[in-house]
């Protein structure tokens, strides 16, 4: 059995309370780790050594030479991609066909922002004040708390650390209890690529015994948080106390919109996709499908067939189609919703309960459901719930579906399914969602901005605009010459 410490200062720490917590593989129910439990010593001890690779060598570097880090770590993620990969699978159970390309992929996070580390640029003001010099520069914000979730646990963190060390700052990262491994893992990596100690650290445990302390911290410039709306909402809450700045990716219910005039079968792939991929565990999920009326019977008909043939059992074979679910908790919370869904009057038309065949070696497989019949205002079209579970919704016309669409707390992503382009645009800025996917669903780059509107989080992460979420703007003023003015009047 493994056992994981803390990673503080450059070094392997035990925890404070000296005591472990046991993670498990969910498609075998099998513990085969034991990691850290921390608490706030824990959190204190990453933030200063954090705060003091800041105020020191990190903070001695030229941008060029921190970007130059950056791309030796995207090399090294390359190398190890494929054992990175099976560390994921071993402790989220997600299918090995994605993890792996995941974890490769997610080396070019890492390139492109040691690429972009000294491309930010200030500027010279055209200034209304004679004799006065007037220019801005960003500069980093100092040590960046990284609270990450369980469904893509090294994907999630390069969203967040990939920026922020670009831009200057260090972290200290604290992944979710259920899915530490890999990110304790990912650490000897980046000490490997020759950052300074204490530039990046990480420490595991419970959200209120370690991460609560670690955004309490007095010496905690920013938290970027992924996770659920409510953790969200408490992690805010406490950002907003110390006037401290957040990135929040958050929960979604996304409308997955399909038109008459839609290619029918990339459209039923599309909304599979959507939903099935990843066990349905994934902020994005297209887990509310509008359908139009007028094809709305062929459409589920179809979609229920190619649901039906999916391949249940091990993650890492490549014929798996779908995995377990990776945590107990979560399991549970699928199961109680298809109840609700049953209790609201929703039609379930595939599926609808824990799956026990070929190939489910654990407890904690759900079989792929769909409900109809399910209107707006029900719970389950109005939840996040976070698993295998589809809300089909039929609507008429395009007024229709953007009404229904934007009908939710949430907005992190949507999808539209037409032929028609001045529709697709129309949908596009009509709604109120943070990506908007058009004849395809689930695409995400490095080089694409990733945020949602409303409950769904705030600020943006990827992309050119990401790094300046980890910078602060300051304004230089400079007198050309001195001269004596009258100090009781603003010049």
């Amino acid at each position: 059995m493994e056992t994981y410490d803390h990673y503080i200062n450059g070094v392997w720490e035990t925890p404070a309370s000296g005591t472990y917590f046991e993670t498990e593989n969910p498609y075998t129910g099998e513990v085969w780790a034991k990691i850290a439990r921390g608490n706030a010593k824990d959190a204190d001890r990453a933030v200063r050594a954090a705060k003091a690779a800041f105020e020191g060598p990190w903070g001695d570097l030229t941008p060029t030479a921190r970007g130059k880090l950056l791309v030796r770590l995207a090399e090294l993620i390359e190398r190890d991609c494929e054992r990175l990969g099976v560390l994921e699978v071993r402790d989220n159970g997600k299918l090995i066909a994605e993890m792996g390309g995941q974890t490769k992929y997610l080396a070019e996070w890492y390139r492109y922002y040691g690429g972009l580390a000294d491309k930010v640029e200030g500027a010279v003001l055209p200034s209304d004040k004679p004799g006065i010099f007037n220019f801005t520069r960003y500069e980093p914000l100092g040590v960046v708390g990284m609270i990450t979730a369980w469904n893509s646990p090294l994907l999630l963190l390069a969203w967040k650390l990939a920026p922020a060390l670009a831009a200057g700052n260090t972290a200290v990262v604290k992944p979710s209890e259920y899915t530490s491994a890999s990110s304790l893992e990912f650490m000897q990596l980046v000490a490997e690529a020759g950052f300074p100690p204490g530039v990046v650290n990480c420490i595991t445990g419970m959200g209120l015994e370690v991460g609560q302390p670690l955004v309490d911290h007095p010496d905690l410039a920013k938290i970027a948080f992924t996770g659920s709306d409510f953790a969200g909402q408490k992690i805010y809450e406490s950002a907003a106390r110390k006037i401290m700045p957040v990135t929040l990716e958050l929960g979604g219910k996304s409308p997955n919109i399909v038109f008459e005039d839609a290619d029918f079968e990339a459209a039923v792939m599309g909304a599979i996709s959507g939903i099935f991929a990843a066990t349905g565990q994934t902020c994005i999920a297209g887990s509310r499908l509008l359908v139009q009326r007028s094809i709305h019977d062929r459409f589920v008909e179809r979609l229920v067939e190619v649901a039906r043939a999916a391949k249940i059992g091990d993650p890492m074979s490549t014929e798996t189609h779908v995995g377990p679910v990776t945590t107990r908790p979560q399991y549970k919370k699928i199961l109680d919703y298809i109840d609700v869904a049953h209790s609201d009057g929703a039609t379930c038309v595939l599926g609808g309960k824990p799956y026990t065949g070929a190939g489910a070696q654990g407890a904690q497989f759900v079989e792929p459901t769909i409900f109809t019949n399910v209107s707006n205002d029900m719970r389950i079209a109005q939840e996040e719930v976070f698993g295998p579970i589809l809300a089909v919704i039929p609507f008429d016309t395009e007024e229709e579906a953007i009404e229904i669409g934007n009908d939710i707390v949430f907005g992190l992503a949507a999808g539209v399914w037409t032929s028609d382009i001045g529709r697709a645009l129309r949908m596009a800025e009509k709604l109120k969602a943070g990506t908007v996917w058009v004849n395809t669903y689930r695409a995400v780059s490095f080089t694409s901005p990733f945020g949602g509107y409303k409950r769904s989080g705030q600020g943006r992460e990827s992309g050119q605009q990401a790094i300046k979420e980890f910078l602060q703007v300051k304004s230089v003023w400079i007198a050309q010459q001195t001269a004596a003015a009258n100090p009781f009047i603003m010049q």
